[in-house]
């Protein structure tokens, strides 16, 4: 009797990517897992033929359908109206969590950091990555960071639960909110709140630029790290690469209902066909995948194949050494090299042991906050005027009117820099004002009649952001 196969839906990618994917599926063939593969087309080719999203819309029911997505890397066309696929698939399925192992493979693979052993779990749908962003006048652009409560509760207890299910003892988070009080702010209070639940997990909390440098210098001193969507791309690759190279670095993108797999590299169209490439990154994804869909088996030989043929020195060019290499070989060697040595475990390594699940399962938001009553105290009106301060506030100061006479100008600020009622004349005024009208208790309606008196008065409003207060 045969084991029923399980559906994963695979993606080719683009550049090297039909290279490394091609040495990868040999490789989980020959492991014996037990695989239904779909192929689905995404990327370059689909983009140019006019899907500005780089997916074709029947590919979203295979992928929600399988068990797994594994995807090569993609080549976004330069120029405006493409949008990121890996961006566009993370937030339509909901992969919430983004999760990097950054381990070191010394002596085999050169790193200032042979003890490293970091997992990067990246809040994966939030943050400047929603892309919302606005031009407010000539000179000025606006991006809006999104942090959400049920967003950070998620992704947090996710990076505990991650560390409980893998043995971890210690989770550090990453945020800035000695500048970002209120996005990263609530970022650090959640992570504070949900730690108290994990007695046993040793907690902790950096300021980014600082745990940056340290994680650069000294990475040992960290084990889980989670923190939001930019920083974790970029902390990510840093540290991929501090370990030894963004090359061999796999991640997961784990959601309620899909997972995606995915190499952290780029498609690097000028090594594609040549059979150069390394497909260690891709191969590492494979096997979190396979943890993932309860492969673990399978995860386990080929990892200890693969740390195997690292050990036996059979390196492609990209970590090819000759005081410690044997032979060079190229992407397709690579892989056979894996498959040759299916079976056999690494002598220096640590072997492979993906018996407990490296992944948990769903975690969902259980917020405790209590229902808040919202009321108006302002609002923050953005004008979009070149000339000087003086004469903008010649134009606002006549600006009264009883219907909205509780709303009060009480500063104007010019890059977040207050320059009303007192300016330094040091300060670089651009065109775009930001006019803080404050109240105590105050209304939509007379916010737009406002804003209907300062249009009457020949002003550009371009934006403007409500103050409430919640208690």
């Amino acid at each position: 009797m045969t084991n029923k196969k399980i559906p994963i839906t695979v993606a080719e990618g683009d550049g090297i990517g039909p290279e490394i994917m091609a040495a990868t599926l040999h490789i989980l063939k020959e492991s014996g897992a037990q695989l239904e593969i779909l192929p689905v087309e995404v990327g370059e080719k689909l983009y140019l033929s006019g899907q500005t999203t780089g997916i074709a819309p029947e590919a979203w029911d295979m992928i929600r359908r399988s068990k797994g997505f594994l995807k090569g890397p993609i080549t976004t066309p330069q120029g405006g109206g493409f949008k990121s696929l890996n961006v566009t698939i993370r937030t339509t399925l909901g992969l919430y969590a983004n999760v990097r192992p950054c381990v070191s493979f010394y002596p085999f693979v050169a790193t200032k950091h042979p003890k490293m052993d970091v997992v990067i779990i990246r809040e994966n749908e939030e943050d400047l990555y929603t892309g919302i962003e606005y031009r407010q006048s000539k000179d000025t652009y606006h991006a809006l960071k999104i942090i959400s409560r049920p967003g950070c509760e998620r992704i947090v207890r996710y990076a505990f639960e991650y560390a409980v299910a893998n043995h971890r003892k210690k989770v550090t988070c990453f945020t800035k909110d000695n500048i970002l009080k209120m996005t990263d702010g609530l970022f650090h209070k959640v992570f504070e709140e949900i730690s108290k639940e994990y007695p046993t997990i040793e907690n902790e909390h950096w300021i980014v630029d600082i745990g940056a440098a340290k994680l650069a210098d000294t990475p040992e001193v960290f084990d889980v790290i989670v923190m939001p969507n930019l920083y974790g791309d970029i902390l990510s690759d840093v540290a991929a690469q501090i370990a030894g190279s963004v090359g061999l670095a796999g991640s997961a993108n784990i959601g309620a209902h899909c997972a995606m797999f995915e190499a952290i590299h780029g498609s690097a169209p000028r090594r594609a066909g040549q059979n150069m490439a390394n497909p260690s990154g891709l191969i590492q994804a494979a096997v979190l995948m396979l943890v993932h869909i309860g492969l673990s088996k399978e995860a386990n030989m080929i990892q200890n194949a693969w740390l195997k043929t690292l050990e036996d020195g059979i390196h492609t060019y990209d970590i090819f050494k000759p005081e410690i290499s044997k032979q060079r070989v190229g992407t397709r060697e690579f892989g056979q090299a894996i498959v040759d040595r299916l079976g056999q475990k690494p002598s220096q390594f640590k072997p492979a042991t993906f018996d407990a699940p490296k992944h948990v399962g769903h975690v969902h938001a259980h917020s405790t906050q209590a229902k808040t009553h919202k009321e108006i105290v302002g609002v923050d009106i953005f004008i979009d005027w070149e000339q000087s301060l003086d004469e903008l506030y010649s134009k606002l100061k006549p600006i009264i009117n009883e219907d909205h006479e509780t709303l009060k100008l009480s500063a104007i600020f010019n890059r977040g820099v207050q320059v009303w009622p007192t300016q330094a004349p040091e300060t670089l005024c651009i065109d775009s004002w930001r006019c803080r009208y404050t109240t105590t208790k105050g209304s939509h309606a007379e916010v737009i009649t406002l804003l209907e008196s300062i249009s009457n008065a020949s002003l550009d409003f371009t934006h403007i952001e409500m103050l409430y207060d919640f208690s």
